[in-house]
C-alpha cells in the first residue's frame, strides 16, 4: 500500500526572519518515497541541515512578506512490525549510546515526576506489556479536544487536565515511559485517519529487538489510536514537540493557512 501526502501552508514575516522548517517525509530506509516533490517561494537563504538522529532534514528559509510552502510524496512502509507485548524492556547498562538521551527529562517531558504514579500505576508489567498498559491508560482517560492545549502545554499540564491532541498525547506516553526507564522520543509523522487531518505525533519506545540477541530497536506508539504504524510515514524523531516542529521562527512571523491531505491508494 502505498500513502500519498501532500501538504501546503503560508505564513509571512514583516522583517527578515530566519525560520527553520521541518515538514517533508523522512528517507529513511523502514519507507520508500516516491513522486517527491518540494516547492517554496523565493528566498535569499535556503540551506538543508540533517534533522535529529539523521531522520530526515530541516530547512534554513530567510523570510521577508509572505512565504509559501507545497510538499508531496508517495511513501511505501517497510519497517518492522512486531507486537510490543511480548518485548523485554533492555537493562540500562546495555542501552546504547542513540537511545541514552531519550531516558532524560525534556522541554515538555518531565518524567522524573511520574516515577512514583508509574510505578503504582504499571508496575505490575514489563517492557512491552507496560508500554501497552501506559498507552491504554491514556487512550482510556484522556478526551482528544482540538484547541485544549496550548504550545507551551506541557506533559505534566495534559495529565491534570486529561484532555489534548495527539502532540499532547504523546508527551504524556513519552514521559510514562521514561519514567519507566525506557527511552522515548517524539515523532512528528503523517498518517491517513488522523482526524482532524494534520501534522501527526505519535511516540517512539526503545525496546528489545527479537531479531537481533542483546540489541534493541524504536517502535511506534500513538495513544490517540489514530495512526498504524504499518501507516505512519516519519517527517522526523525528537526529545518533544520542540525540537521537531514544522515551523520554528527567529523572529516575529503570522501563521496564514495550512492544508494536509494523507490518502492511501495502490
Amino acid at each position: 500500500m502505498t500513502i500519498d501526502i501532500e501538504t501546503r501552508f503560508r505564513f509571512r514575516a514583516d522583517n527578515p526572519t530566519d525560520v527553520l522548517l521541518q515538514f517533508e517525509a523522512a528517507r529513511v530506509p523502514e519507507q520508500t518515497l516516491d513522486n517527491l516533490s518540494t516547492t517554496m517561494s523565493d528566498s535569499p537563504h535556503i540551506a538543508r541541515v540533517a534533522a535529529q538522529d539523521t531522520i530526515g532534514e530541516r530547512l534554513w528559509v530567510r523570510v521577508e512578506g509572505e512565504f509559501d510552502v507545497h510538499h508531496t510524496a508517495s511513501a511505501t512502509i517497510n519497517r518492522m512490525l512486531t507486537e510490543l507485548e511480548p518485548l523485554d524492556r533492555l537493562d540500562l547498562h546495555d542501552l546504547p549510546g542513540e537511545a541514552v538521551p531519550y531516558l532524560f527529562d525534556s522541554r515538555y517531558c518531565a518524567g522524573d515526576r511520574f516515577q512514583s504514579f508509574v510505578s503504582s500505576e504499571f508496575g505490575n508489567a514489563s517492557g512491552g506489556a507496560k508500554v501497552i498498559a501506559m498507552r491504554d491508560w491514556i487512550a482510556d482517560h484522556f478526551a482528544y479536544t482540538p484547541g485544549s492545549s496550548t504550545p507551551t502545554t506541557t506533559a505534566l499540564d495534559s495529565f491534570v487536565e486529561r484532555q489534548g491532541i495527539c502532540r499532547d498525547y504523546a508527551h504524556v506516553m513519552i514521559t510514562f515511559a521514561r519514567a519507566a526507564g525506557i527511552p522515548a522520543r517524539f515523532v512528528s509523522c503523517y498518517a491517513p485517519d488522523v482526524t482532524p487531518q494534520d501534522f501527526h505525533a505519535v511516540a517512539e519506545v526503545f525496546l528489545a529487538d527479537p531479531s537481533t540477541p542483546g540489541g534493541g530497536a524504536w517502535y511506534l506508539v500513538d495513544a490517540t489510536e489514530m495512526a498504524d504504524p504499518a501507516e505512519v510515514v516519519k517527517i522526523g524523531v525528537g526529545r518533544d514537540a520542540a525540537d521537531v516542529s514544522f515551523l520554528t521562527s527567529f523572529g516575529p512571523t503570522e501563521f496564514l493557512d495550512k492544508t494536509v491531505s494523507v490518502t492511501r491508494s495502490g
